[in-house]
Order: C-alpha cells, then sequence, then structure tokens
C-alpha cells in the first residue's frame, strides 16, 4: 500500500515525457522549456496486478553561480525520502552534463533502490552516448526513448522486478485505516496526540515539523485502528504561470494507505483553495472523508463566525457534502470523541454491502420516479444493478445505452441509493455498463 515510484533527473531531460508513456495519456505538461514540472505531478498505475504511485519530479535547476536551486533541491530532497523507488532519467542527445554528475552523486547517496535510464535514445547508434555514463560507475543504464516507446516495456519490466511482492494482509491492514491530512501547521499532529493521548509525534509551532508517515495502532471501544499522521502539504510559490505548486508526495502515501481521510481545517484561517485540493486528493481516490475544524475553541463565542465558517466548508466542499463535519480541539479535547464515533459510523457504511434482491427491488421504485431520456426515439433502459465493491461502495449499472445516461441522471441515481439504504456519510461509485445481449 502506498509504495511510490519518483522520476528525477536535471531539467529538460524528458522526465515528463516519459512520465507520460509510461501511465499511457499526457497527463505531464510536456514543453521544451526547462524546469516547466516544478511540482509533483502523480498518477495511480497498475501493471500486472501490482498498484503503485508514479511521481514526476521538477528538474534539478542551477542558477549562474552553480548552485542548485534551494526549492527544487528541497523537493527533490522529500522525494528522495519518501519515494520507494527512484528511476534517473538522463538525456542521450546531450550527453552527460553537470548536473546529471550532480544529481547522480546524490543518488548514490542514498539507501534507495535506484534505476538508471537515458532518454531520447532513438535508435541503437545513439547508444554510444551510455559510456560517459558508465564512467560514473554506474553498472546498468537502459536506454528509452519516450517519444518513440523505444525500452520503455524493458524499463517497466525492470520497475516491475523492483516493486515488493503482493503479500497477504497483515494484522496492522486489519485495522481501520485513518490518515490526518491537511496543510501544514493545522495541528495535525497536536491531534494525533490527543486521540492516542500520549506524546507520540512531535509537535512544533514550525510548520512542516513532520517529514515522514507515521503509524501507530491503538484501540478505542474495542474497535482496532491505525492512525497515520501525514507530512504538512506544503503549497509551493508560483514559479510558472501554467502551474500552481503544492506538494503532495506524503499525503499521496498516508492516502493510498488509508481507509478514511481526517481533513484537518484551522478555524483562525478560514476555508483555503489549498484545503479544497487536499479534500480534492481523497475525494479521486474514494476515500471515506471527515472534514474536522481544529481550534474551534478560539472563535466558539463567536457564533456569526462559526456560522460563515460551515457554510465556508460547504460551498468550497460541494463534492463533500457527505462528509460529517466535526469542530473539535486537539488543544482542549473538545469534539475528541464525537470525533472517533463518527469515524466508525463512517466505516460502517464505506465497508456495508447491499444484497443483489434488495438492491433491484429498490431500483424498480427509483427508475419509476424518474424516466431515462430517449435516444434516437428508443428510451434509455437500466435492467438491473449489483454492488461490486466495497471502499467505496461501487455499483454497478447494465443498461442498453449506457452511453446516453447524463451525469445529472447519475447523480439522482447516487442521491437515491443514498436515501434507500442509508449511505448518507460516505462516497458511492457508479458505473453504467452494457447489458450483454442473450444468447
Amino acid at each position: 500500500m502506498g509504495y511510490i515510484v519518483a522520476i528525477v533527473g536535471a531539467p529538460n531531460v524528458g522526465k515528463s515525457s516519459l512520465f507520460s508513456r509510461l501511465i499511457r495519456r499526457r497527463k505531464a505538461i510536456v514543453d521544451d522549456q526547462p524546469g516547466v514540472t516544478r511540482d509533483r505531478n502523480y498518477q495511480e498505475v497498475t501493471w500486472e496486478g501490482r498498484t503503485f504511485s508514479l511521481v514526476d519530479t521538477g528538474g534539478f535547476e542551477w542558477d549562474r553561480k552553480g548552485q542548485m536551486d534551494k526549492g527544487l533541491r528541497e523537493q527533490i530532497e522529500m522525494a528522495l525520502e519518501e519515494a520507494d523507488l527512484i528511476v534517473f532519467v538522463g538525456d542521450g542527445k546531450t550527453g552527460l552534463t553537470p548536473a546529471d554528475e550532480q544529481v547522480i552523486r546524490r543518488l548514490r547517496r542514498t539507501s534507495k533502490p535506484v534505476i538508471y535510464a537515458l532518454n531520447k535514445i532513438d535508435n541503437p547508434q545513439l547508444e554510444e552516448g551510455l559510456a560517459d555514463y558508465f564512467r560514473l560507475g554506474l553498472e546498468t543504464i537502459l536506454p528509452v526513448s519516450a517519444l518513440h516507446g523505444r525500452g520503455v516495456e524493458h524499463l517497466k519490466e525492470v520497475i516491475l522486478s523492483r516493486l515488493p511482492a503482493t503479500e497477504e494482509e497483515t494484522e496492522a491492514e486489519k485495522r481501520i485505516r485513518l490518515a490526518v491530512i491537511g496543510r501544514p501547521n493545522v495541528g495535525k499532529s497536536s491531534l494525533v496526540n490527543s486521540i492516542l493521548g500520549f506524546e507520540r509525534v512531535l509537535v512544533s509551532p514550525e510548520p512542516g515539523t513532520t517529514r515522514d508517515v507515521i503509524d501507530t495502532p491503538f484501540e478505542y471501544k474495542d474497535r482496532r485502528y491505525l492512525l497515520i499522521d501525514t507530512a504538512g502539504i506544503r503549497r509551493k510559490a508560483r514559479v510558472a504561470q501554467r502551474l500552481e505548486k503544492f506538494s503532495v508526495l506524503g499525503a499521496i502515501k498516508g492516502i493510498d494507505q488509508c481507509d478514511l481521510a481526517v481533513i484537518l481545517l484551522d478555524a483562525t484561517q478560514g476555508v483555503t483553495d489549498q484545503d479544497a485540493r487536499i479534500a480534492g486528493l481523497a475525494f479521486e481516490k474514494g476515500k471515506g472523508v471527515i472534514v474536522a475544524v481544529n481550534k474551534w475553541d478560539l472563535i466558539e463565542k463567536d457564533l456569526k463566525n462559526k456560522k460563515q465558517f460551515l457554510e465556508d466548508i460547504r460551498y468550497h466542499l460541494k463534492y463533500l457534502a457527505f462528509a460529517p463535519v466535526l469542530p473539535l480541539s486537539a488543544k482542549t479535547g473538545l469534539g475528541r470523541e464525537k470525533l472517533l464515533n463518527t469515524i466508525h459510523e463512517v466505516y460502517r457504511q464505506y465497508t456495508r454491502r447491499v444484497d443483489t434482491g434488495p438492491l433491484n427491488q429498490a431500483l424498480k421504485t427509483i427508475l419509476a420516479g424518474h424516466s431515462l431520456p430517449l435516444r434516437g426515439g428508443q428510451r434509455v433502459k437500466i435492467y438491473y444493478a449489483a454492488q461490486v465493491e466495497v471502499k467505496p461502495p461501487t455499483f454497478v449499472f447494465f443498461a442498453n445505452y449506457p452511453e446516453n445516461i447524463h451525469f445529472s441522471y447519475q447523480r439522482y441515481l447516487t442521491n437515491q441509493l443514498r436515501e434507500h439504504f442509508r449511505f448518507t456519510l460516505c462516497p458511492i461509485k457508479i458505473i453504467f455498463r452494457k447489458r450483454e445481449k442473450q444468447a
């Protein structure tokens, strides 16, 4: 769970092109100007049943004095610290550069496994450039072409060979896995300590104190949990007009590992765009979400501000209409018990299964209440439904023309499922498929 493969290298060597080739779609911004990727672009991928997060990092950059840019150096250092496997990318056309040498020297000091690849090797003649890299003592260098796909399948095989074997569910994974996520300095570590009842995690007023994902098992009312305290997500300064930067690597790992995410907001600061982005990260991954508002004791006497804050949360996080919003104070313990009880109820709904019989009985009522649209004079029909997954509850609806079902009708189905089966506090996923013709 939460395995991260990070692509690193100097600017303009083709990291983003290789990233897009590996995930099989053009997700990364690709540009001839060096340094286009300054944040960590990430994508969850599954190869041969193995799932992990692939991360495209910004390139190392040097100023006129030959010093690496501080912000980019910090970003790469964090990638090296938090990634499980590193893929170095060099430029086969340009050849070995001083930038490459500095990157490689840094990589050779890490204990993490590193795969070395040389990009832009579009034909065998260009492989002569590998000799310069071998001089640095590298044992294996993989020639690839992100543009044409040459050598990419072999690179994928090597990456797969380095991934850990799929193991049976451990005792820790049988617990309810809970991640505390949010911007730096909103009180995540203080909340963790409050829940656990002791100083498990270092607390400091300095943003960014927590750098690692720290897992702590605990029990509450005979329920077993694994609490994940993630590093704060830092928003990077604007360094390119098209990109707004923020670090997500630690949060990706924490969210990937969790069942439920407690998104912690600061009552004294209001809801920020960054809060919305962090919440969106958990929502996109289909996690159960609890929105917790910390430092509530600091605005508790101001009824107007309290009401406005709660309205702002619902306005900025419209897509999390199902998520409970809980005021609390990590410092005083206000709301702690309610938070833990809510976590249990969200998890109960998040893992609930609905039998096919009752589901299709409800479907008849749902369809009768709102007719489907016409297609070329023929009405779109939904024949039956089945729940195929939990975490989140996932329902497949079989129809004659699934492509013609409007998103507004999907929203209607979602709301009806919530009402009929009391999925009031967790996300629901709906899939439409074409019913196969009967033989």
